[in-house]
């Protein structure tokens, strides 16, 4: 993949739209007050995203529309894109012109039987943002979709998840060891809200990163089976071979990067992370 400059230009000439979601991109909101941006944390007035991609196939069904928030608490050591990591890196967004940009493709998305995905980075990280944003796409008729890791789930009232048609939660791990390992963080959060969505009958999918000697675990993933199996609304299962496309970001960032020398899992390996899941009764791919 073509490594993309580090973009330091004024964030009103960025482009919304990215060729991908991997571009890296950084400093772009450094010039707004940090007064003006816990105003817009608290009000969901601005937003700062990384970029929108157009044509999405694997975030939610049909053919999407992705916007890309920008920060993350989570540090996961396989993370492709450590740029969002950091709020200010993103485009500072008012949240009319996103609205206006997700306008632009809704007949088309709701044509394709798709709609919009709000991932990051963490999109709840700017959860008043990410309501506000999902009840006016909402009201345009179009299928809504939110990428999370779910630690802060709890920010949305019963309400606001009415407006998001799918949780896609992406799930690092079910032990706090093994969570804490490869997150830094504590998922005692995380399992709350899962169970929170499982008694409000929301739909969700779940995610795993597929790591060679670090989330390989049977044991592992087999209790996460069992888990994602009890909550009675998991529609679907990704088993997400791990890859080194966010690699060149890590050096850039001048971030150490544990997995710099691992592979992805072999075809058999996902084969093998698969059938554990659907051992458990879920559809798995």
């Amino acid at each position: 993949m073509e490594v993309q400059p580090d973009t330091t230009v004024a964030p009103e000439k960025v482009s919304l739209h990215a060729k991908s979601p991997f571009e890296m991109r950084v400093h772009l909101g450094d010039d707004v007050p940090d007064t003006d941006v816990r105003s817009a944390l608290k009000s969901g007035d601005m937003g700062f995203l990384h970029s929108f991609t157009t044509g999405s196939a694997v975030d939610g069904p049909g053919i999407r529309l992705v916007a890309w928030t920008t920060a993350c608490m989570f540090r996961c050591q396989y993370c492709h894109n450590p740029d969002t990591w950091t709020l200010k890196n993103g485009i500072p967004v008012t949240l009319d012109r996103a609205i206006e940009e997700v306008q632009k493709y809704a007949n088309g998305l709701k044509a394709m039987h798709g709609g919009f995905t709000l991932s990051g980075g963490e999109p709840l990280m700017q959860d008043r943002f990410a309501a506000r944003l999902f009840a006016a796409v909402k009201k345009m008729g179009v299928h809504t979709a939110i990428e999370t890791n779910g630690i802060n789930g709890a920010r949305l009232s019963d309400d606001e998840l009415k407006d998001i048609d799918l949780i896609i939660l992406d799930m690092k791990a079910i032990t706090p060891e093994q969570h804490r390992k490869v997150t830094g963080m504590d998922n005692a959060d995380v399992l709350a809200f899962a169970r929170r969505l499982s008694a409000l009958k929301r739909p969700m999918w779940l995610r795993y990163v597929l790591v060679p000697g670090l989330t390989d675990i049977p044991e592992e993933m087999r209790a996460l089976a069992e888990f994602g199996a009890s909550l009675g609304v998991v529609e679907q299962v990704e088993i997400l071979p791990f890859h080194q496309m966010g690699k060149y970001k890590w050096e850039k960032l001048d971030i150490e990067y544990k997995l710099a020398k691992s592979q992805p899992p072999t075809n058999e390996g996902v084969a093998e992370a698969v059938a554990i899941f659907r051992a458990a009764g879920l559809q798995a791919d």
